[in-house]
């Protein structure tokens, strides 16, 4: 992979010391950073898998609707996010590598550079408290 931006590194150590569950990703939606509270929730390990690829990603997380089918990952609030470089908060359903199906509320962010260019996006989620 190549060289992430320093603004980039900046975030992903930002995210690190984050207790809420972070995903961080590139300008491409390529999966640079999950930090402890994200490997916990959704069952890896970030030093075992490494940067991983939109498509991967959103494979092996995959969204899903209301009636449990696959999201398309256009959908997931981090892509709409990055796509339209605006914020995005709401719910989010996904499946976990335990297979445990999971309501979450995210909130997605573009990252942007000093002189405009995107750098990718940050998602915090967690799951709500239940009722």
């Amino acid at each position: 992979m190549a060289q992430l931006p320093v603004e980039l590194i900046l975030v992903r150590q930002l995210a690190y010391g984050l207790a809420v569950p972070t995903f961080v990703v590139d300008a491409a939606g390529d999966l640079v950073f999950v930090n402890e509270a994200a490997e916990a929730l959704l069952g890896l390990d970030f030093e075992d898998v490494g940067q991983v690829s939109f498509a991967d990603w959103t494979t092996a997380f995959a969204s899903r609707t209301k009636g449990r089918q696959r999201a398309d990952p256009a959908t997931h609030p981090l892509a709409i996010a990055i796509r339209q470089r605006t914020p995005v908060h709401g719910p989010l359903r996904i499946v976990g590598r335990d297979g445990v199906l999971r309501s979450l509320v995210v909130t997605a962010l573009p990252l942007e550079g000093s002189s405009g260019q995107l750098l990718g996006g940050l998602a915090m989620f967690w799951e709500p408290p239940s009722r």
